[in-house]
């Protein structure tokens, strides 16, 4: 087990990872899902053999409010139906923690739960928010999960210029679940758990 790491360079790191991800091209997109929410591409990822996934989605509500819903929080768990717990293990400043969660098992369970312990942190991006964070070789594995690894994952939030109550809410997500788990099971659970999102979130907003 690794000991926590400082977090500043950590959280500067990331937000550039985060940001060099959000100029990537139209072109080296593709695909992989489409919904009235949201649509979702992906391409090969260059942290691990997996995808690198893309979704994006306008959502009716003022940015603070939605990324509040999103980074860790009491929020989060009441309307995420994919986590069953989150605890947070770390605070370093109100912007940024160390925080270990939980997810259901998916697919008829061929996919079963897993656990992850995230870095987690929120800063200003352009008129609004970029929320990011990458998992951590921390704390004690527990014996009835598998502990899946978030490479560099994020969500930019940024208020529509035409339309302020609205915002577009852009995600980069590569989670390695690890295991032993056939790959076309993890590609087809991850678009449809990014496409559920934006309908579980947007439900969320309204109430």
């Amino acid at each position: 087990m690794d000991p926590l790491p400082n977090p500043a360079p950590l959280a500067s790191k990331l937000r550039n990872t985060l940001v060099r991800y959000h100029s990537i091209g139209d072109g080296e997109w593709r695909v992989a899902k489409k919904t009235k929410d949201a649509t979702v591409w992906r391409k090969p990822s260059e942290e691990f053999s997996g995808y690198l996934y893309k979704a994006q989605g306008v959502v009716e509500d003022v940015t603070n409010r939605i990324v509040d819903h999103i980074r860790p929080g009491p929020y989060r768990l009441d309307w995420d139906s994919l986590m069953t717990s989150m605890d947070i293990m770390e605070t370093f400043d109100e912007n940024c923690c160390v925080m270990r969660y939980t997810t259901a098992g998916q697919l008829w369970n061929i996919i079963a739960p897993r656990e992850f312990v995230d870095f987690s942190y929120t800063t200003s991006y352009e008129d609004g928010l970029l929320t990011c964070g990458i998992s951590l070789d921390y704390g004690e594995v527990r014996p009835s999960f598998v502990r899946g690894f978030n490479h560099p994952c994020g969500w930019f939030c940024v208020p529509l210029k035409d339309s302020p109550g609205h915002s577009l809410l852009t995600g980069y997500i590569q989670t390695e679940l690890r295991g032993m788990l056939p790959q076309s099971a993890v590609d087809t659970a991850m678009s449809s758990t990014l496409a559920n999102f934006y309908s579980d979130l947007k439900k969320a907003l309204k109430t």
